[in-house]
């Protein structure tokens, strides 16, 4: 694909006249700007701080679609997102799915439960950490009728990476507010924990290192890999797995991810 400089200089004559702008017009702005540098199918930009529920703050999704992609995810799943994982840890650039997913996220049961449901041939994220904890992902996606991104396309995102860093920075300056505004308007009982992923573990009555480790599971990664990420032996992972299956009165992964989904949104 040929970019579109005309466009893509339009963009930039636009943010550099404008502050202030609102989540919409710039949601726009840089669907136009990606759209004269590659080929995709859809857009969306979430904030993420923490563990708390991300801020929606552009999508171009249908009706069924956004239910999906927004409204579901909000409500519990980002909590097992390779993308969201990536964004606490304070990456920056623009990465593919698959660069970031654990070593077992495509045989994961969040993989063939919620992830399927989107029917995406791949998704690609610009990361752009902001102050405060903020870090606002903005995800290209395609179908999977249209086929992954090629390299060629996918060089040139990355040429891209300081527009966009650019543009974040003056579009979203004061994320962090529009969070602790939210964190007002949610009203929790004394002492419960403050993130949903914690309220469950609670609830469930797991220990802390239970929880970890399920956690680590439902994300997609192997026994291997979380006793190198807790710096623990693959047999105290699989021991810990056990307990906690035979606490839940369970038996595999997908009751695990049900019990936990389920949860979420109660």
């Amino acid at each position: 694909m040929r970019v579109d400089f005309a466009s893509l200089f339009e963009v930039v004559a636009t943010c550099l006249g404008r502050e202030g702008m609102a989540d919409a017009e710039a949601g726009v702005l840089f669907l136009k700007a990606m759209h004269a540098l590659v080929r995709f199918d859809d857009v969306v930009i979430f904030a993420y701080r923490e563990k708390e529920r991300p801020i929606d703050l552009f999508s171009t999704f249908g009706l069924e679609d956004h239910e999906i992609f927004v409204g579901l995810y909000q409500a519990g799943p980002f909590l097992l997102d390779p993308f969201y994982h990536a964004a606490r840890a304070g990456r920056a650039g623009v990465f593919r799915m698959r660069e970031l997913a654990p070593d077992r996220f495509f045989s994961s049961e969040y993989y063939r439960t919620y992830y399927t449901q989107t029917k995406l041939a791949e998704e690609v994220g610009f990361f752009v950490p902001c102050p405060d904890g903020v870090t606002v992902v903005l995800s290209l996606m395609r179908r999977e009728r249209s086929g992954v991104f090629p390299p060629g396309e996918f060089a040139v995102l990355d040429d891209a990476v300081p527009f966009v860093l650019a543009f974040v920075a003056r579009t979203w300056p004061d994320l962090s507010l529009r969070f602790d505004a939210l964190a007002r308007g949610t009203r929790r009982r004394r002492h419960e924990p403050a993130n949903a992923a914690d309220r469950v573990w609670r609830k469930l009555n797991l220990t802390d290192r239970e929880a970890s480790i399920v956690e680590l599971v439902l994300q997609g990664y192997s026994s291997e890999s979380i006793g190198l990420t807790l710096d623990i032996s693959t047999g105290t992972v699989k021991v810990h797995r056990r307990n906690v299956y035979r606490k839940l009165g369970i038996s595999s992964q997908m009751q695990l991810l049900s019990i936990y989904l389920s949860n979420l949104q109660s």
